[in-house]
């Protein structure tokens, strides 16, 4: 997996001690900073009645291109760019958009797409998806007048890999003088020692007690929010399909009475990829089941597989799809921390080990209940290395449904029937599972 790239704020519009401060508070997660431009009146990142963009728009050529983003209210933004892939991350508080379906997937001049979306509360962000490296010229707000609405204008220009880096490694240089100033206002918490009971990720809510004997199942839809995931032939979007597939494998569950449930997401939300180890952990579950749907080179391929974790691929394509599911941070614009420590802890291993072994097996039960109900690829189990399956204490799972890169598996994913058809399936898998761990703990 490749490194995740530092962000790099270029632009007329951003003095760049703020550009530093704001890479310090996104890097310790303590404080979403605001920059708001002159004239701009100051918006909480939580309030009521959250202000809509209501229109967006793209225009321009190959060298400099406009994008401009109607508002119903003006409010404080920050535009920065970032590389690898190329695209223009513009930060807002909480915004409602209420834009025409078709948005951002027909483009002009150097943006090639953009998606928008909460990121977090309080927070949401649009991303301008560049067909190469730009800089962004200027970038303002226009407040409403003469019946016209608020407007956010940001001006990109197409410039070179070397003169991207040139400035990359310049706005580096200043940032770190300005985040020696901006660390002194922040107390980080002391990282815990690795294995020991303070390491485990904090817990918010009070974990509520089961019944003994009783077992809880995450279901993580992939994507959501403003990562679409695949696009298929008929513009279905993969974090649609997978959260129909969740809800409905939710719905089969909890009508067995078996069996406790808890979503990731159950709505059009995104959700960073350690945040969905998050739940899973702090929910103490028994299993957690990544749904995804993605796309391949060539139409031919089609079928579902199962995905166990494991640091070797077990072959050349589950290594590509576990990089390019890895990277659904980098693409929404979240940064990533270091792999924890806690993961090379001795301790921490063994108990991550055992979790794998039941994954497995749990992999080799779905595969049995479910190849009767749906076609699988030539090989229905494979291994990778991917970040939301790396809960140390779970066993943890990726299900790709199908691929929406085939006409036939894009229409039996949008099919009811065949959701329910193979959520029947999964959940018998998930019955036969438990069933033979209770027969294990049995005296």
């Amino acid at each position: 997996m490749q490194s995740p790239s530092r962000p790099m704020r270029i632009s007329t519009a951003l003095p760049v001690t703020l550009a530093a401060a704001r890479l310090l508070a996104a890097a310790v997660m303590a404080a979403l900073i605001l920059l708001v431009l002159p004239g701009a009146q100051p918006v909480a990142a939580e309030t009521s009645g959250a202000p809509s963009a209501i229109a967006a728009r793209v225009a321009g050529d190959e060298n400099r291109t406009r994008f401009v983003a109607d508002l119903t209210a003006p409010v404080g933004f920050t535009a920065y760019v970032l590389p690898d892939p190329y695209r223009v991350m513009i930060d807002l508080p909480a915004v409602a958009f209420a834009l025409a379906p078709e948005a951002g997937r027909s483009t002009l001049g150097l943006v090639s797409e953009f998606r928008y979306g909460p990121v977090a509360e309080g927070r949401s962000r649009i991303v301008l998806d560049t067909r190469g490296p730009v800089l962004i010229e200027k970038s303002f707000l226009l407040e409403p007048k003469d019946g016209q609405p608020a407007r956010i204008v940001v001006d990109l220009v197409r410039t070179d890999e070397k003169e991207f880096a040139r400035r990359l490694k310049a706005d580096e240089a200043l940032s770190l003088a300005a985040i020696g100033e901006a660390a002194d206002a922040i107390v980080p918490k002391p990282r815990p020692r690795p294995g020991s009971e303070a390491s485990a990720l904090p817990v918010d809510e009070p974990v509520r007690m089961r019944p003994e004997g009783r077992r809880l199942v995450v279901i993580d839809p992939g994507h959501g929010g403003i990562d679409p995931g695949a696009i298929g032939f008929r513009k279905t979007r993969e974090k649609d399909v997978v959260l129909a597939y969740g809800l409905e494998l939710k719905r089969v569950l909890e009508a067995s009475g078996k069996v406790d449930v808890v979503m990731t997401r159950a709505d059009d939300s995104f959700l960073s990829l350690r945040d969905r180890v998050r739940v899973a952990r702090e929910n103490q579950a028994d299993l957690f089941i990544a749904i995804h749907a993605d796309t391949v080179r060539g139409p031919e391929a089609r079928g579902a597989t199962i995905y166990t974790l494991s640091e070797k691929a077990s072959d050349a394509e589950a290594e590509a799809l576990a990089h390019k599911e890895n990277r659904a941070d980098i693409i929404a614009g979240i940064h990533l921390e270091a792999e924890s420590e806690e993961v090379t802890d001795i301790l921490i291993d063994l108990v991550q080990r055992e979790s794998k072994t039941h994954a497995l097996v749990f992999a080799k039960k779905a595969v049995a209940e479910m190849k009767p109900v749906t076609p699988f690829t030539g090989k229905p189990m494979r291994s990778a290395g991917f970040v939301v399956l790396k809960a140390p204490d779970v066993p943890s799972v990726l299900v790709e449904l199908g691929y929406l890169s085939s006409r036939q598996d894009e229409k039996q994913l949008n099919d009811p029937a065949w959701r329910e058809q193979v959520a029947k399936a999964m959940a018998r898998a998930i019955e036969k599972f438990f069933s033979r761990q209770l027969a294990a703990n049995s005296p």
